[in-house]
């Protein structure tokens, strides 16, 4: 194909010149096969909220600094890279894809997701993974109070240490945590780690790009004491 009649293969969005709205935009409109590129790299985000947020294409999408809440929400099959910091909610309620934070993550990172894979290469705040539901997290350091609370279906990898009450309520999520818990929540005991186990690991530092020995993490995951009303506890309700 010539010069001449070639399509952009990436497009870079400035938002001190466009608005987040207009960005969302032009990314939504991509979805269900539309013609455009399929590459962005977005500039001078400046902790903008919602960058990102409702994608449901096959896009590579580069952000270029620190983002605000809630990046990269909702998304389907996107693969989303934040070359900076993020606050609350980085990939909140992810369906499918990839997101990556090259920096640290506040609170409920992942919160409530469905699929896909949440990377963040630094720490995250308290209530990371909070009612996940299919999501793959894998955090290359340590976690907060809090974390993987209510988690239902995926697996939390955590490469440092994990705050207190890990894993409050948990149902069937699988977690795993290299350095020291300062606590279990309610329901959540210590299991036993088998090879099968340790190839999980093994997948999810391999998918994340993160180098850690699988054989050094141990394994989190649900009592099942509280999955049934007990009569002899009707007091306590």
């Amino acid at each position: 194909m010539s010069a001449a009649v070639e399509t952009v293969e990436l497009e870079v969005v400035d938002l001190e010149t466009t608005s987040v709205r207009e960005l969302n935009q032009r990314l939504h409109d991509l979805a269900g096969g539309a013609p455009g590129p399929r590459r962005f790299r977005i500039l001078n985000p400046s902790g903008a909220h919602a960058l990102a947020c409702g994608l449901d294409a096959d896009l590579e999408v580069e952000i270029d600094g620190h983002v605000g809440y809630y990046c990269a929400g909702m998304n389907k099959l996107a693969h989303v890279h934040v070359h900076g910091n993020a606050s609350t909610g980085i990939a909140e309620n992810l369906m499918s894809g990839r997101v990556v934070v090259d920096g640290n993550v506040s609170q409920s990172a992942g919160a409530t997701g469905r699929g896909g894979l949440l990377v963040v290469r630094g720490n995250a705040s308290s209530r990371c993974g909070i009612s996940m539901k299919g999501i793959d997290i894998v955090v290359g350091g340590s976690v907060g109070h809090m974390s993987a609370f209510m988690a239902q279906k995926g697996c939390l990898v955590v490469c440092g240490d994990a705050g207190d009450a890990l894993g409050d309520s948990i149902y069937e999520a699988r977690l795993y945590v290299r350095g020291s818990v300062t606590g279990l929540g309610a329901d959540c005991v210590e299991k036993e780690m088998r090879d099968e186990h340790v190839e999980q690991v093994r997948g999810l530092l391999q998918a994340a790009g993160i180098e850690a020995d699988p054989a050094e993490f141990r394994r989190y995951g649900s009592a099942r004491q509280l999955y049934n009303f007990k009569i002899d506890n009707a007091g306590a309700y």
